[in-house]
């Protein structure tokens, strides 16, 4: 299916601010000015931030970008608490200084015609696919979206979605809001009831898996936002590698952060991932 590659502009390097936090169930939401970023982003592209007292950055999925405020164009970021760099952002309040370097990676690319589109999401890692949702939509697409999590409190902007997507499906492991169960139980019935010929997923791999092969199984096209440790978001470390197979058949390893972080789900060597 030809597609257009939604790449963003060049990456800047700006000090940005938190302008407003919050706790939203597993999740602390940050609202980020920085200047530049914005403007450039694309849905699926992504930021990285240097955390005080570590030399590695986090890369951070965008959520959202909002056009006006008092500090210009904004952008939404989600952050699980995982180790002491996220647990120092998640602790920090509004008017704290912060140096962030984006958009970087490759970002999703769009159907130059009106299809109909499945996005599959688990988690905060299914953040890209709210921006993603709202481009596709302005391109007539019909969206189905689909968020997953552990439970309810993982749950990633379930009400929200509602506001995205024409449709919207809620599974969670424990059964405590809407479906019982995860991506891999249900995609298949979810991508014949939406009659999808795209696929876009972002979420661990195992949801990244079911969905490349669901699409695979239906002839439908997938992308999916490859979640790695970046340490340096640029491509300059080379720490973060991803293995595919190249279109001339031949597996190789690219770099997540450049080459990524979306890529065609059949390209992806899940077994060597």
């Amino acid at each position: 299916m030809p597609e257009e590659r939604g790449t963003p502009a060049g990456p800047v390097h700006v000090e940005g601010e938190v302008v407003a936090t919050k706790r939203v169930g597993a999740y602390r939401h940050l609202t980020l000015a920085a200047p530049g970023i914005p403007e450039r982003f694309r849905a699926g592209s992504f930021v990285a931030v240097t955390v005080a007292g570590h030399v590695a950055r986090r890369a951070l999925w965008v959520h959202r970008v909002r056009g006006s405020s008092a500090f210009g164009p904004t952008l939404d970021v989600v952050v699980q608490v995982q180790g002491s760099g996220t647990a120092w952002l998640a602790a920090q309040p509004v008017g704290t200084r912060i140096a962030i370097t984006g958009p970087l990676g490759r970002a999703f690319a769009l159907p130059k015609e009106a299809v109909s589109c499945l996005l599959v999401g688990e988690g905060y890692a299914a953040a890209p696919l709210f921006p993603l949702a709202e481009r596709l939509r302005e391109r007539g697409c019909a969206v189905s979206l689909v968020v997953s999590a552990p439970d309810e409190a993982h749950l990633l902007s379930a009400l929200e979605a509602r506001r995205s997507a024409r449709s919207v499906t809620v599974l969670t492991a424990d059964g405590s809001v809407g479906q019982r169960g995860g991506v891999p139980d249900h995609v298949d019935e979810l991508l014949r009831r939406s009659d999808a010929d795209v696929v876009y997923a972002a979420g661990p791999a195992v949801v990244l898996r079911s969905a490349a092969a669901a699409a695979e199984r239906a002839g439908a096209w997938s992308q999916v936002a490859v979640e790695v440790p970046t340490p340096c978001g640029t491509g300059l470390c080379h720490g973060c590698p991803l293995p595919v197979v190249g279109e001339d058949g031949v597996d190789r390893v690219v770099r997540a952060c450049t080459e990524g972080p979306v890529v065609r789900g059949d390209r992806v060597r899940w077994d060597h991932l």
